[in-house]
């Protein structure tokens, strides 16, 4: 193929796996149509009927008591422990909120303390609770150290989109007979806009939740049911859409669908990945190809903006460095691979942070995931890894296209990127370049900690502290980061 042929519009070209065929049995992602990347991972991870979430209700374990990390000699008594611990219940893995209860969600909980408005009532989120440990940590240490009137009115709400983890969250949560009042699980995809709408609490008597929550669009049900009526919402209404509050996302943005751009070369445009199913001439089965097409997605498009991918492509670049360039991508041509988080921006179904900030401008968020992840065979920048875990025993695929919802996606967070994204969807970024001003405000101040620094400045270190000084929460967690954003004081 041509360099000249590369830049035609229409180019449209395909690369097969002819080492590794897939044959899609009761799980078929790659329908008839072609699909993003995106929506492969989206689909392998959270589709309600074969997507990883929803089939592995225990992906995410639970302790049925805490570590007493003082008890144990060192790191091979900790490494031994873990061990038993995962031979007996027998699932994928321990998020760090589970296996240093209750110090790791306190010390969140402290950073909360110290940074929200204690004057107002404290309203939190939290984005994928697992097994609700974080929550009732968090709630539990409102109820030990911050004022009365904060824990007595505070209100802590789950977004979860696994029914199973749903029902755990109630049920870790209730274990403290005074949280329930004040804790509630919302069962969506919190990429959704329609699900930060208006909601309206009902006490349903026909269902067994008890207490369930309707986004305002969807009541159009009930009335045509005449089980509410027009001045019965209004009553029930809550508007507190515009209130500051927190959102905690632990280990969420590791699992957000991502994209994947290619380049044949150094210097050629970035291409769009596509998906397509195909039959096989010589095995009985279908096989998924890699199809690369101009950029074209406006989401896609957005992302490698921000990114900054497109900008050896800009117009002042310089020629020399072009001409080089060039010269040595014909010689020695190396294709290149890049994954960008586009589940963390805006498109037609609204995505994660761009939703966030628009359903809930003056929220604080608090997010801790991995910043890098070690022996990744899947090529490109920010690349996955897939793992399935069976009988203890943990498989590490790889190509992404093993994943057909029996293994976990998960990618190391960008934090730099993520903090770009942040500024992007606050609208900073766009009021920067347009503005007229001499000097644009931020609307978010932000900061960046690695696990040990956010845990010596917020947590109780000490208490997952072993005999012989090894710390496992500060020792084996050095590939996370924590990135706190909280608006600036001069929103409205």
């Amino acid at each position: 193929m041509t360099f000249s042929s590369l830049r035609a519009a229409k180019i449209v070209y395909k690369r097969h796996f002819r080492w590794h065929l897939h044959c899609f049995l009761s799980t078929d992602i790659v329908g008839d149509k072609p699909i993003l990347v995106r929506d492969f991972i989206r689909s392998a991870l959270y589709d309600p009927n074969h997507g990883y979430f929803s089939k592995m209700s225990g992906s995410v374990g639970q302790l049925e008591s805490s570590i007493r990390f003082n008890q144990l000699q060192g790191r091979v008594a900790y490494l031994q422990r873990l061990s038993n611990l995962y031979k007996q219940h027998d699932i994928s893995w321990f998020t760090p909120v589970e296996l240093f209860k209750p110090w790791y969600a306190f010390g969140i909980a402290e950073a909360i303390m110290r940074t929200a408005n204690l004057s107002i009532p404290l309203k939190i989120y939290e984005i994928g609770g697992g097994s609700g440990t974080c929550a009732k940590c968090i709630m539990d240490y409102m109820m030990l150290n911050a004022p009365a009137k904060v824990y007595n009115n505070m209100t802590y709400v789950s977004v979860e989109i696994s029914q199973s983890l749903a029902k755990k969250q109630l049920q870790t949560v209730g274990e403290v007979q005074s949280h329930l009042s004040k804790f509630r699980v919302e069962r969506r995809d919190a990429t959704d806009r329609s699900g930060w709408g208006k909601m309206v609490i009902f006490h349903d008597p026909f269902s067994s939740w008890g207490k369930f929550l309707l986004p305002f669009g969807i009541l159009s049900i009930f009335f045509a049911s005449k089980r509410i009526s027009l001045p019965e919402l209004y009553n029930h209404m809550s508007n507190g859409d515009h209130e500051p509050c927190w959102v905690i996302m632990l280990e969420v943005l590791d699992n957000l669908p991502h994209d994947l751009v290619y380049s044949p070369n150094q210097v050629s445009p970035w291409m769009e990945v596509w998906l397509e199913k195909v039959k096989d001439r010589f095995v009985m089965c279908s096989q998924v190809s890699e199809v690369y097409k101009p950029i074209q997605d406006s989401l896609i498009a957005q992302c490698v903006k921000i990114i900054g991918l497109d900008e050896d492509h800009a117009a002042g670049r310089n020629r020399l460095v072009s001409a080089a360039s060039y010269i040595l991508s014909r010689a020695f041509p190396k294709p290149r691979r890049s994954w960008i988080p586009t589940g963390c921006l805006v498109s037609l179904n609204f995505q994660l942070l761009e939703v966030l900030h628009s359903a809930l401008p003056k929220m604080s968020l608090i997010a801790s995931d991995f910043s890098y992840l070690p022996e990744v065979s899947i090529p490109g920048d920010r690349a996955p890894l897939v793992s399935t875990k069976k009988h203890g025993r943990t498989t590490d695929h790889g190509n992404y296209l093993d994943a057909k919802g029996d293994a976990d996606i998960f990618f190391p967070t960008d934090f730099w990127l993520l903090e770009r994204i942040d500024h992007y969807c606050s609208g900073w970024s766009n009021e920067q370049k347009t503005s007229s001003s001499l000097k644009s405000v931020k609307k978010r101040r932000t900061i960046i900690l690695d696990t040990a620094s956010f845990m010596d400045e917020f947590g109780l270190p000490s208490k997952t502290r072993t005999r012989d000084g090894y710390n496992p929460l500060l020792d084996d967690f050095k590939n996370t980061k924590f990135y706190l954003s909280v608006p600036t004081h001069n929103i409205t």
